[in-house]
């Protein structure tokens, strides 16, 4: 298997921090992501590269093995056991390892104890890599439980995305990652949702909260009026009298709670009253006789 280079894949030195490791692969992944690249190899080749790569070095333990082993970071626990186990029972000499990136060292030492030294019965199986991708979506995909098709290593794998997934939130599909080795499992797949921000409601835990515009003749006179939410269009109410930026809190009319069919959070609705700009010398003469009135 031939080396790769993740601090290069992800255009990263040694020393990169953890941060800098996420901004980068966040970086990368918007760039390659099949959903912008629908009909492009490369793009996806290069989105897994990018997913393994994150896959690792973002995570300390593997990160280091892999800081230290080289392409055979995976096989590190074994190659220590055997490593072992065969000190104990043959006369091996010295072994020097002096750089875990060098081709052969770790590789050659894996094909005498697993290739031209084992039985078929004491072949060692891998499990695979894990995948880590991320699922971008609006604020409307998230509120109904739906299902959607992905693309894996050239795979389509249909998911069931359920409603209340909140931004962040990460999933596991067993068994999507990296095919294993010898027969070992295959290693799995965690997807990150990342929810954009919707233009007209502002998502807090299961809470919705939203501006509603409303004229000053039904500010004052009261009257009903029809907004739009993520479930469809609604009528409200307005008492005589709203004032401009209360609130009113519309029970049950928010996010649906996550994998809990039935409940939802609550919908805050905040008055915008809005004036009038452009009034006729009537309309100003009726408002400056308000005025002298003296209307509270």
């Amino acid at each position: 298997m031939d080396f790769v280079d993740y601090y290069k894949t992800l255009g990263l030195d040694k020393n990169a921090t953890e941060d800098e490791i996420k901004k980068a692969y966040r970086k990368l992944a918007r760039k390659y992501h099949p959903d912008l690249n629908p009909n492009d190899k490369e793009a996806n080749r290069k989105f897994q590269q990018i997913n393994e790569a994150n896959e690792v070095l973002s995570d300390p333990e593997k990160r280091k093995k892999y800081d230290q082993y080289g392409k055979d970071w995976k096989h590190a626990e074994e190659f220590e056991k055997a490593r072992q186990s065969q000190a104990r029972s043959h006369d091996w000499g010295e072994y020097t390892y002096s750089g875990a990136q060098q081709e052969g060292d770790f590789s050659d030492f894996f094909e005498s104890l697993f290739g031209k030294r084992r039985s078929a019965r004491s072949e060692v199986k891998f499990r695979g890599s894990d995948y880590q991708s991320e699922l971008h979506l609006a604020l409307s995909d998230v509120f109904h439980t739906h299902k959607q098709v992905l693309t894996v290593n050239g795979k389509n794998i249909r998911i069931t995305i359920p409603a209340g997934v909140e931004d962040g939130q990460v999933i596991k599909l067993k068994g999507h990652g990296g095919p294993g080795v010898n027969g070992g499992p295959n290693g799995d797949l965690y997807i990150t949702f990342v929810i954009a921000p919707d233009a007209k409601f502002k998502r807090l835990g299961n809470d919705l909260y939203t501006n509603v515009e409303l004229d000053l003749y039904t500010a004052v006179l009261g009257g009903e009026v029809t907004m739009d939410t993520l479930s469809g269009k609604i009528k409200l109410k307005v008492n005589p009298g709203t004032q401009n930026g209360s609130t009113i809190r519309l029970k049950g009319k928010g996010f649906p709670v996550y994998k809990k069919e039935g409940e939802f959070g609550d919908l805050f609705v905040t008055w915008q009253v809005k004036l009038p700009t452009r009034l006729n010398e009537k309309q100003k003469e009726l408002f400056r006789q308000l005025a002298e009135s003296g209307t509270e």
